[in-house]
């Protein structure tokens, strides 16, 4: 018996068959626009990483960040995207739209999370590698193909779907404290505080890596707050969008009233 494929092989040799039958995650309507766009789906492109999150010293008395799991939960999402951007390259795409970054717990550990990156490859129909990255890297972009091809319409082009991660811990307030808002509407400074420093340090990173891929903006910011299996004082702030550029002048979008049928 011959040895199995390894999963980068196995993908090589679907994408191999590129050129054959396109696959695509798009609706019938984002296929229609995207041609209409001047651009062509030329493969369903996915990256994936199971990923075991260590684990990091807490002080139950300080707020502060946990460097070791920040960069565990960046990692776990950096690997994903890139392998994702290397299935894209392999078959010359100029770029993924409607890439979506999902997680799911792998197993039956709370601690091994896997993160997966999916997304369909397109290429410009007329001028090939003209939409590309600066570095000529495919572009990555999470919008929707509407909004892709509203995007397309200001002069602007995607560069990078970029994002910023920061995993906190919120200081326990002491007994007295506790005691003293028993029954009272009072705030929880430490909380407070916690979110916001989280939030700065998120967006900050992913504003950084826009800066680096040299974008004007970032459009279609998201952001989440979540408890992980670290325990009830400790949250994951994580900020997402796509990265963008001028490319040149845009063309007017005269807005039209659309009544729907029912």
């Amino acid at each position: 018996m011959s040895n199995p494929l390894q999963p980068d092989q196995i993908a090589s040799a679907r994408l191999a068959e590129v050129g054959k039958v396109w696959t695509s995650d798009l609706s019938v309507s984002e296929f229609a626009l995207l041609d209409a766009a001047g651009f062509e789906p030329l493969e369903f492109v996915m990256g994936s990483s199971v990923f075991h999150i260590g684990w990091q010293n807490q002080n139950l008395r300080q707020s502060t960040e946990l460097s070791v799991l920040t960069q565990a939960m960046y990692t776990a999402r950096f690997n994903a995207m890139g392998r994702m951007m290397s299935e894209a390259s392999q078959v010359q795409a100029d770029g993924v739209v409607g890439v979506r970054l999902e997680f799911r717990q792998h197993g039956l550990s709370a601690e091994h999370i896997e993160f997966i990156a999916v997304g369909t490859s397109v290429k410009h129909k007329t001028s090939p590698g003209s939409f590309r990255r600066p570095d000529g890297a495919p572009f990555t972009s999470h919008l929707n193909v509407q909004d892709f091809y509203t995007l397309l319409s200001t002069g602007h082009a995607p560069v990078e779907f970029v994002m910023g991660v920061c995993v906190y811990h919120v200081a326990a307030q002491g007994f007295m404290q506790s005691l003293k808002q028993m029954g009272q509407n009072v705030e929880m400074p430490q909380w407070t505080q916690g979110y916001y420093d989280a939030r700065e340090m998120a967006l900050t990173r992913m504003q950084a890596e826009a800066e680096r891929v040299q974008a004007v903006g970032v459009t279609g910011v998201e952001w989440a707050a979540r408890e992980w299996m670290w325990g009830a004082h400790t949250l994951e702030f994580f900020t997402s969008g796509t990265a963008v550029r001028k490319t040149g002048p845009g063309t007017p979008i005269t807005p039209s009233l659309v009544l729907p049928l029912r």
